[in-house]
């Protein structure tokens, strides 16, 4: 008897001009093996080929808008408000699912008399032709806690499915342009664990990120924002310890 749960899953796709690298991406979503999925695309208006890739698979992809936006975490916030699955995931333009059993291995990992707050895993790093380079620098814990990323975002978004319920009460912030998906994971851990709801660890591969090589200007601007999300979730205190640690460690591997 198979007593796994069947939960709904909402993969969202955010694209602008993204007709390089966004067809892949689709297919690693429509071709999953675990059928209990909506992919909803949310476009920012794009004036290249974009859309007309992603009409090709109309009859696959559940929702599918194309207007401006106020950039990627608005996008991203439309994208959860559409949603209807049980969990939620953010797939990038060029990042796929790791293969087309991921869900259906993610599912098996589940207890149907208790479905977790968030189920997360491991990342690849790709590049645009697909071809694996090397697995993510910071691993996923054995066990995830909002506390966690003290050590920095040692899950990325890709393989971080949160319940649909906790991302609508609890959407992206719109202040942060870089980092709000780091602000992001940390409140939903948080509410989970007020809520003393597990994080589960698929131990899989869930996402294949591709390397997008961030300009050194917005990677600048990211780590201090990211120093800022540090603060207010964890303490001044404490930010500054962590960032002092992360010093030496980088001067010890040279």
């Amino acid at each position: 008897m198979n007593n796994h749960p069947h939960p709904k899953f909402s993969i969202i796709t955010v694209t602008y001009n993204a007709g390089k690298v966004l067809e892949d991406t689709i297919q690693s979503v429509v071709f999953q093996t675990y059928r209990n999925v909506e992919y909803i695309i949310v476009d920012g208006g794009s004036t290249d080929q974009t859309i007309e890739i992603a009409n090709k698979y109309r009859d696959r992809i559940s929702q599918i808008i194309s207007e401006p936006d106020k950039g990627l975490y608005d996008a991203m916030n439309k994208g959860i408000r559409m949603a209807t699955g049980d969990y939620l995931c953010f797939l990038n333009a060029g990042d796929e699912l790791h293969e087309n059993e991921t869900l259906q291995k993610m599912v098996h990992t589940l207890n149907a008399n208790r479905l977790p707050d968030v189920i997360y895993g491991e990342t690849a790093i790709v590049d645009e032709e697909g071809h694996f380079l090397q697995m993510r620098r910071l691993s996923a814990p054995k066990q995830l806690h909002w506390k966690s990323f003290k050590q920095g975002m040692l899950v990325c978004h890709q393989a971080f499915f949160a319940r649909r319920e906790l991302a609508v009460v609890h959407p992206y912030d719109l202040k942060y342009r870089f980092s709000s998906d780091f602000d992001w994971c940390i409140r939903i851990m948080k509410k989970a664990a007020k809520k003393s709801m597990p994080l589960i660890n698929s131990h899989e591969i869930l996402a294949d990120y591709l390397s997008d090589g961030m300009t050194t200007a917005n990677h600048k601007a990211s780590l201090r924002e990211r120093f800022n999300i540090m603060k207010k979730h964890y303490g001044l205190f404490t930010t500054l310890l962590q960032h002092a640690w992360f010093v030496v460690r980088a001067l010890l591997k040279k």
